[in-house]
């Protein structure tokens, strides 16, 4: 008689990291069940194991099965970003959108802590948060004005409903030296790779951050991490990159999004290999039919592949085989959002004060344009002077509204999910602009599939910016 199916838990309060992932491994050579291989095994055992085939033998798949929950509280939004940069992991974050910013809440850089810079960098975070401060009572009234309070709504509930509200325009003048707090849930392959790329890092703050979380992590990863050391390649890359990069002189685009690159062939090579999954022929047979069909039959094709998809159902992988490449400036509180989506590739530049700055209607209307400009002025200034001795940890001082160069490159698959998740109404206004607009080239070049991008259909990227900017690259005087 056949086995009767086993599922179960490996408990995670008994047995190390480490011991987990190696009675996973085991597996592959013994007969036993995973039951019977743990409770063989000790820290001990499992110590000699990990240092015999991962660390010696470079068996590193071993790792993904040792998983670590770290929260890592109060640094700072710029250092956030390279511990958010790893692909295979999960991230949970201080929210700008629900939270409200005390203004003691940053980050003094170890580089400014005996520099001579360092009152001007404290007076002009001071000035930020104090705009920040300022800001949130008078953006308040406008959005009440816009969404009035329910007959039956208590105050608490309606505060609830209409923060993120006020404190999403209020939150652009929020600097990049803002602390947070970040959950982090990983396994112990990607943190190595993680933990390398911050010990290398050309911020103090993030080469410290990184020794913090390696020195957590080693309590329960005591073998698989303990070799990661800071990489020679890293740093030099980085240096002599920035080096060059400063023999090219700075320029502006006229357009603030671009479509650089697409497969012409990617639509069609999609709706191939639809047919090749479900049929038996050659990928070139299938892609020949493709080509030789009708607009209309590759449209029929397309229909079939997405008109039948919710919302939330996740498209079939397929999609995946057309691929773009996207030029986008934004402010940096829609980048924090853009970041997010790590299955693209991202390239972004470093956090500057050269590219403009958004300005929000509502701050506008609630009277405090002149406020936010003299703030948006003094973080200028002070990037300019900082930048000179401190390249680096001038970002720091940069708001959210300041805007920033990335560089994307997804495929459609990718495309469908971060399109409809960031044009949904709930999403920032400002990577609702994004979304829209990115829908909009894609779908110039998808004539048979670009209709089923899922994207808010209420409203287009030019309606986002007459309803929610006075302007989107405004340069300080």
């Amino acid at each position: 008689m056949p086995l009767n199916r086993q599922v179960y838990l490996l408990d995670s309060m008994r047995l190390s990291p480490e011991t987990i992932a190696v009675a996973f491994a085991k597996t592959s050579r013994s007969p036993q069940s995973f039951r019977e291989i743990a409770a063989e095994l000790t820290d001990e055992k499992s110590a000699e194991f990990h240092e015999k085939w991962v660390v010696g033998y470079g068996h590193a798949s071993v790792a993904e099965h040792a998983v670590l929950h770290i929260a890592v509280e109060n640094v700072s939004r710029l250092a956030v970003e390279c511990l958010e940069s790893n692909r295979l992991a999960s991230y949970t974050e201080k929210s700008t959108r629900y939270q409200k910013w005390d203004a003691q809440a940053y980050c003094l850089p170890p580089e400014l802590e005996t520099h001579p810079l360092r009152a001007l960098y404290e007076d002009t975070i001071g000035t930020l948060f104090e705009t920040y401060q300022h800001l949130l009572e008078p953006v308040r009234q406008v959005i009440e004005q816009r969404l009035p309070r329910r007959e039956d709504e208590s105050e608490s509930a309606y505060d609830r409903r209409i923060r993120s509200e006020y404190v999403d325009v209020c939150r652009f003048a929020l600097p990049a030296a803002a602390l947070a707090n970040v959950g982090v849930t990983i396994n112990a392959r990607a943190l190595e790779h993680a933990l390398r790329k911050m010990l290398s890092h050309p911020l103090a703050e993030v080469r410290q951050m990184g020794e913090e979380i390696k020195q957590v992590a080693l309590e329960r990863l005591p073998t698989l991490i303990r070799y990661v050391e800071p990489v020679a390649y890293l740093e030099q890359t980085a240096r002599n990159f920035t080096q060059h990069a400063r023999t090219l002189p700075p320029a502006e685009d006229a357009d603030w999004c671009r479509l650089l690159s697409w497969d012409a062939q990617g639509e069609n090579r999609i709706l191939a290999a639809a047919l090749y999954r479900f049929g038996h022929m050659p990928f070139a047979q299938a892609l020949r039919a493709v080509e030789n069909a009708t607009a209309a039959e590759r449209a029929h094709l397309a229909e079939m592949l997405l008109a039948g998809r919710g919302r939330h159902d996740i498209p079939l992988r397929e999609l995946e085989y057309a691929y773009f490449t996207v030029d986008v400036l934004l402010d940096q509180g829609a980048y924090f959002e853009l970041k997010r989506h790590r299955m693209m590739t991202q390239t972004a530049q470093r956090l500057s004060a050269l590219h403009g700055y958004a300005l929000p209607k509502a701050i506008v209307e609630a009277g405090m344009a002149e406020t936010f400009r003299l703030a948006m002025r003094a973080a200028h200034r002070a990037y300019l002077r900082l930048s000179a001795d401190l390249p680096e940890a001038a970002s720091y001082v940069v708001p959210n509204a300041y805007n920033r160069r990335v560089l994307m490159h997804f495929n459609l698959r990718t495309a469908l999910h971060w399109l409809a998740l960031r044009s949904a109404p709930n999403a920032h206004f400002s990577m609702r602009r994004v979304a829209q607009r990115v829908a909009q080239e894609l779908r110039s070049v998808l004539p048979a599939l670009g209709r089923y991008l899922l994207v808010e259909e209420d409203e287009t990227w030019q309606d986002i910016e007459a309803r929610h900017f006075a302007a989107t690259a405004e340069r300080p005087e």
